[in-house]
């Protein structure tokens, strides 16, 4: 109500067309006039906008309305595209991001001006980091008063802030360069290494109004946005002499070869090969992780000990200690292939002995030519030595998993829903978190590609919920999100958005009343810990409160009954999982990136 207010006092008067197009038959959306004794079809900037995603196949959008980009919203709805409204626009942009990924093609998210712009931008420089194809457009300012910095309604230079934090930026100021506009933006985030891009859509672009048959012809289709990358031959022999020299092969898989959408050219890759491999977290499933040539279970040996490592999809960062360190064997002593489309990932943090330099499919499929007959499987000695330390690993897991112990800690509780995932492998899992997401990882196995979404490259919270609709809407498949509570608490109100479009989303709250556990205490004794929460929150009475399921569970069985009837029902649900306070720990990678005071522990002591 208030930014109709403020609209209605910054445009004074002042029509878009929107409403007549709104009152208009369902397409009848032109403006016809009288021009010259003769009657000419007119149409405007917001259906061109329209029109362009709809001639390039994008059907969905992921916003929040306001201005001044309400009616392109209503607009849009009325022109058959599926239009969700969020409570907050970093979440929609989450959810855009995401669509992206599963899609391949560019998720949309619709932001208004400043700072709704500012709130998607976490988002789109997420979904560029982690190379997921997403458009934030945003409604902006005019021109000529931010230029001379006159105080316009959320006035900001967008897209000088958007530039640094995206693939690629883009302004369109005349209706007759909408189609390009559009067509720029989707070509950006698609070809070559995914990403973010940034379309600044300035206000009076939306009012703008143009000969339909001309404004029909400026739209452009987008032809090949991503075309296949060949590798060169010479780089493919190079590649298969390094693989073959190999003792103690390793292949990992990152979430760009589950992005990649060549499941079947991979899969027989590693077995025809015979090579272990290891899947980060988002490529878990594009071979289930219970094959035999898994090294999920043996992870630390098989980095450590492997001679020759090769990466598709995935890139020697943080998660991989950036391919040095105690993580991995004596510098010098492995060699490493690497499959990735964009040449400057090569040599980032160590040597690459066999750059590949193409699109996924295409790498792989050229790899496997190469190795068709003329292959020897690994030595025994490494297969036979990794399935033994697997066994020992799972053994030591199993009795932690089978606990029903009441306050659960995190592996009972994940034993549980580990089973519940086996049962249904088409469901979809969200997992966020400090311990929720570091444990989850390990207990919880998947089954079919693009299955698992997380936190991904940087790691950052608040993905749950965005990602959690976004997979409901584009896949039709039941979600199951697991979050810690501390990350629930960044996109927790989008509950009401799960229950507004009824999507079968159940939601699971690890709560141990804190970060990482909720016992931290003020040496002060003034405030609550920094850590700790509100004791026993009940998480689930929020769901209840927008229309949605509540469920309050202390143990294993309750959970498993819980979200199995959850998902039968397909009904929004919020399931709190009390958790034992004392069970987190600051532990893995996350854990180590905290400094510990050593002098002032010195000081202390």
């Amino acid at each position: 109500m208030l930014k109709e207010a403020a609209r209605a006092e910054v445009r004074q008067g002042e029509t878009t067309g929107a409403e007549d197009a709104l009152k208009a038959k369902p397409r009848d959306a032109g403006i016809v006039v009288a021009e010259a004794g003769a009657e000419q079809e007119l149409t405007d900037g917001f259906h061109l906008v329209i029109d362009a995603l709809k001639l390039n196949g994008i059907d969905t959008i992921y916003g929040v309305p306001g201005i001044p980009v309400t009616d392109l919203g209503r607009l849009a709805q009325a022109e058959g595209m599926r239009v969700i409204s969020f409570r907050h626009e970093q979440h929609a942009g989450n959810a855009a991001a995401i669509a992206g990924y599963l899609t391949k093609k560019p998720g949309i998210c619709l932001t208004v001006s400043a700072p709704g712009f500012l709130n998607g931008l976490t988002a789109l420089a997420n979904a560029t980091t982690n190379c997921f194809p997403m458009i934030q457009i945003s409604g902006s300012s005019e021109r000529e008063i931010v230029d001379l910095q006159q105080g316009d309604y959320e006035e900001m230079d967008q897209l000088a802030i958007a530039k640094p934090l995206c693939k690629a930026a883009f302004r369109v100021l005349h209706a007759a360069d909408i189609g390009i506009g559009v067509a720029r933006a989707i070509r950006a985030a698609v070809s070559g290494r995914p990403g973010g891009v940034y379309l600044d859509l300035p206000a009076k672009l939306f009012s703008q109004v143009m000969d339909a048959k001309a404004g029909a012809k400026s739209l452009v289709k987008v032809i090949d946005p991503a075309p296949a990358v060949l590798p060169a031959p010479a780089a493919v022999e190079r590649a298969l002499d390094v693989l073959k020299s190999a003792k103690r092969p390793l292949i990992i898989l990152g979430k760009g070869a589950a992005y990649a959408q060549a499941d079947s050219e991979i899969r027989a890759l590693v077995e025809q090969s015979g090579i272990p491999y290891l899947p980060m977290s988002m490529a878990k499933g594009l071979l289930p992780d219970t094959h035999p040539q898994s090294a999920s279970a043996a992870r630390s040996m098989v980095l450590k000990e492997a001679d020759v490592v090769m990466l598709i999809g995935a890139r020697l960062n943080w998660l991989l200690s950036h391919g040095k360190g105690k993580t991995w064997g004596e510098p010098g002593t492995q060699k490493f292939i690497q499959i990735d489309i964009e040449p400057k990932e090569m040599d980032s943090n160590i040597e690459i002995a066999a750059p590949l330099v193409g699109d996924i499919g295409s790498c792989v499929s050229a790899l496997l030519k190469g190795i068709d007959g003329n292959w020897s499987v690994p030595p025994v000695e490494w297969t036979s030595a990794i399935n033994a330390r697997k066994e020992a690993n799972l053994a030591k897991m199993a009795s932690k998993l089978l606990k029903n112990s009441s306050p659960m800690d995190f592996h009972s509780a994940l034993g549980a829903l580990r089973t519940v995932i086996k049962e249904r492998p088409d469901a979809i899992l969200v997992n966020e978190g400090a311990n929720t997401l570091d444990l989850a990882r390990g207990v919880i196995d998947m089954y079919q590609p693009r299955k698992r979404l997380d936190v991904g490259t940087w790691g950052v919270m608040g993905i749950g919920m965005g990602f959690a609709v976004a997979a409901a809407v584009e896949t039709g498949k039941p979600v199951l999100a697991i979050e810690g509570d501390s990350a629930f608490g960044f996109s927790g109100m989008e509950v009401e958005t799960i229950c507004r479009y009824n999507l079968p989303i159940c939601i699971v709250v690890f709560n141990n009343n804190g970060i990482y556990r909720g016992t931290d205490t003020d040496p002060t004794g003034r405030d609550p810990g920094t850590t700790v929460f509100v004791k026993d929150s009940r998480y689930d009475k929020m769901m209840e409160a927008f229309g949605g399921v509540g469920v309050h569970v202390a143990t294993p069985d309750e959970l498993s009954r819980a979200v199995n009837e959850a998902m039968d029902s397909g009904r929004p649900t919020l399931i709190n999982a009390a958790i034992d306070p004392a069970a987190g720990s600051e532990s893995g990678n996350i854990g180590n990136l905290n400094p510990q005071s050593v002098v002032r522990k010195k000081a202390a002591a």
